[in-house]
């Protein structure tokens, strides 16, 4: 993790950031607040969601389907809404999003109102949901490479996934408050307001997600699906590009989802004299609060760099402390691991996504971000299905583990890759 490593981004500053440079800078300091309340808006609509339509319908698919639609946007559409970004203003990109949050959030308060709620309704708002999500995802990274300098990019990026991750741990509670204060139809209709911040936030900047590089840019580029393969074939020179996409795309297959999905059998374990609920919720917290510490201690200390190797060792650290997780039976371990488990992931999620954008061709910023969060996101699609098929031969504990010490490897796998020389890339058409 030291500066002097070789394999730094070559874009990065040879001196080191200002300590919270993103929240000093006037410009990027309300977008980071107002993407965390858009985030824990997300978070806090699947908690009324899904604890209606389990209520409703009861159904194990349905409960399948709420994740699968989640992710698979990112997986079938991420390159495409990365070339919508490089196209056109992000800031009208952002509100649209945000705008088909709000829409599917209100549908829900009017099936919910009605009583007319069906199964394919909840699917297609499910789908819309995921997709406002794809959409989003690129548009909002390029608005960060344009709020700050390069060199405090890392710090953007860092504090971002911070707010967000601070929006992850309190949704559950927003969420849960709501259901409890208003109900599931005043609840959802709340949740509504919560996406407004950044939508107004949008009409205000000046900033387009392009104005930094607007001397670099070539034509706008059509908008088309084989866009993922041949931005993957100029970008395989760039070794580092591809570690940091391979250490993305295995942690979705692997932990990404895992360890949320399979709580409440680690719950189960742990939990004693009936307080297996208590359990569950501080097991759940403790990994949430580990990701806001976590991300707050990085930024202060400015101890990590956007490197090759810190990008693996904090890839290294998230599994290992996953693996140490699934392997313990006390419940003290057990919340210290998970919390060192989520400060390991926002690194590593922190870390690749700042060498993936710093590492980037001006030109194709846009889609390579959306190759990187077909990896990073769309992958997650098959997490479930890795899960669900290991765990069904070894269980779910065991699987979880497997898949810790998979994490890990992998990670050093990348830097082998990443070191090997590259061949020349083929020139753009």
């Amino acid at each position: 993790m030291q500066d002097s490593d070789p394999r730094a981004p070559r874009n990065v500053a040879a001196g080191r950031p200002r300590r919270f440079a993103a929240l000093r800078n006037r410009n990027s300091r309300p977008y980071l607040f107002t993407s965390g309340l858009s985030m824990m808006a997300d978070n806090t609509e699947h908690v009324i969601t899904y604890w209606v339509l389990w209520q409703t319908f009861h159904s194990p698919a349905l409960v399948g389907f709420q994740v699968i639609s989640h992710w698979l946007p990112f997986l079938l559409l991420s390159v495409w809404s990365g070339t919508l970004a490089e196209k056109y203003d992000c800031r009208r990109i952002i509100q649209a999003a945000q705008g088909l949050f709000m829409l599917v959030s209100a549908l829900w308060g009017v099936l919910f109102l009605t009583g007319t709620l069906q199964v394919w309704e909840a699917c297609v708002l499910l789908v819309l949901h995921g997709l406002a999500g794809c959409i989003w995802s690129p548009a909002e990274q390029l608005m960060l490479h344009d709020f700050v300098e390069r060199d405090e990019l890392p710090s953007a990026v860092r504090l971002n996934a911070t707010f967000q991750s601070l929006g992850i741990l309190f949704g559950p509670v927003v969420g849960s408050v709501l259901l409890l204060w208003l109900g599931p139809t005043w609840g959802i209709f709340a949740n509504v307001l919560l996406y407004l911040p950044m939508t107004v936030l949008m009409w205000r900047t000046p900033f387009t997600g392009h104005t930094r590089d607007a001397g670099l840019l070539a034509d706008a580029p059509r908008v088309r699906f084989r866009d993922t393969v041949q931005v993957l074939r100029r970008i395989r020179s760039n070794h580092l590009i591809i570690a940091m996409i391979i250490i993305s795309g295995l942690t979705a297959l692997t932990v990404g989802n895992a360890l949320q999905v399979s709580m409440p059998v680690f719950a189960g374990r742990l939990g004693a004299g009936g307080e297996g609920d208590l359990t569950y919720g501080m097991l759940l917290f403790a990994m949430g609060f580990g990701g806001v510490a976590g991300g707050f201690l990085l930024e202060a200390t400015g101890f990590v760099r956007p490197t090759l190797r810190a990008a693996v060792a904090s890839t290294v650290v998230f599994g290992g402390a996953t693996l140490a997780f699934a392997l313990t039976g006390s419940y003290v371990l057990a919340l210290v691991a998970l919390a060192v488990a989520g400060c390991g992931e926002v690194a590593s999620l922190s870390i690749t996504g700042s060498i993936v954008q710093l590492e980037a061709p001006a030109a194709e910023r846009g889609r390579v971000l959306g190759v990187y969060g077909m990896f990073a996101s769309g992958l997650r699609t098959g997490g479930g299905v890795t899960l669900g098929v290991l765990g069904a031969l070894v269980g779910v504990i065991p699987a979880v583990g497997t898949f810790a010490a998979v994490l890990c490897v992998g990670a050093l796998g990348a830097w082998w890759f990443a070191a090997r020389p590259a061949r020349p890339a083929r020139p753009a058409r």
